[in-house]
Formats: C-alpha cells, sequence, structure tokens
C-alpha cells in the first residue's frame, strides 16, 4: 500500500496538471495567438448596418480567420457605424481598395466581416480606411421588401 505522502503528491500533480490544461483551452479560446507574436494592425471601415456583429468577432478573407473586430463605434459625423479590424501582421499585403462585407456563418449563426482583396499594388498601411463596404442584410428588412412589394409590372389596359 502507498504510504499518503505518495497519494497526495500524485492527486497535486494530477490537479496541477488539470489547471495547466484549463489554462492552455482558456488562452486558445480568447485568441492568445497574440502573445509572442507582432502587433497587429488596424484598419476601420463604416457601415450603414452591422447587424448582430460584435467586438472580437472574426475578420477572415477565403473562409481563413486573419484578424478581430476591435471596436465598433457611431461615427458622430456621418451617423454610421465605423468597425475597427484588427489584422495579423503576417497579412501586410492586403491591397488597398479591398472591400469588407458583414456575412453571417451559417443560417442563423454569427456574423463576422470578410474581406476580398482587390486589385491594387498598394498594401493597406495601419490607420488606413476599407472604402468598399457591404452592410449587413437584416432578414426583418428583407422579408418587409418582400411583403410590402409595389412593384408595378401590371396594368389596367
Amino acid at each position: 500500500m502507498k504510504s499518503s505522502n505518495q497519494i497526495e503528491l500524485a492527486a497535486g500533480v494530477f490537479l496541477l496538471l488539470g489547471i495547466a490544461a484549463l489554462v492552455f483551452l482558456a488562452v486558445q479560446a480568447t485568441d492568445g495567438g497574440a502573445i509572442g507574436g507582432k502587433e497587429p494592425y488596424r484598419v476601420t471601415a463604416t457601415f450603414t448596418n452591422i447587424g448582430g456583429l460584435k467586438p472580437r468577432s472574426t475578420v477572415s478573407m477565403g473562409g481563413v480567420r486573419i484578424g478581430t473586430v476591435e471596436e465598433i463605434a457611431l461615427d458622430p459625423v456621418t451617423l454610421e457605424a465605423r468597425v475597427t479590424l484588427a489584422i495579423d501582421s503576417t497579412y501586410d499585403d492586403l491591397p488597398d481598395d479591398t472591400s469588407a462585407s458583414i456575412l453571417t456563418s451559417g443560417l442563423l449563426g454569427d456574423q463576422y466581416v470578410g474581406l476580398e482583396p482587390g486589385g491594387s499594388p498598394d498594401p493597406l498601411a495601419d490607420g488606413d480606411r476599407i472604402l468598399i463596404t457591404n452592410s449587413a442584410m437584416v432578414l426583418e428588412q428583407l422579408i418587409s421588401k418582400y411583403l410590402l412589394n409595389t412593384d408595378d409590372t401590371t396594368s389596367d389596359d
């Protein structure tokens, strides 16, 4: 039979391994990948409607996560939503005519920002603004447009 000190030591090691595993999962779930990496660069984009977009939402291109939504604020001049995107410095060669769209993952999933590269030879730099944007499609607006369609294609001739 093992002594009580050996059992306590084994239990302590097991507990420490469990805590280390939880810390590792927490860092991975909260995108702790910035630890030890280069600082991301930030660009802004304005949208008339951001739908359910939230800070820390994904920024992706071609289905690959390249950054996160850092901040969402209302522009006091244009009264549009100004979204600040933190893009991983690995992707510092995105063209300056890149477009941004607010998309939905799945039928009822979370919203994210999808980037589509343009053809300009000049890259986006820290502090630049994405000029070509497509706002979120709001389901209620689509339904009301469909139901209240006043398209006059018929005539009383």
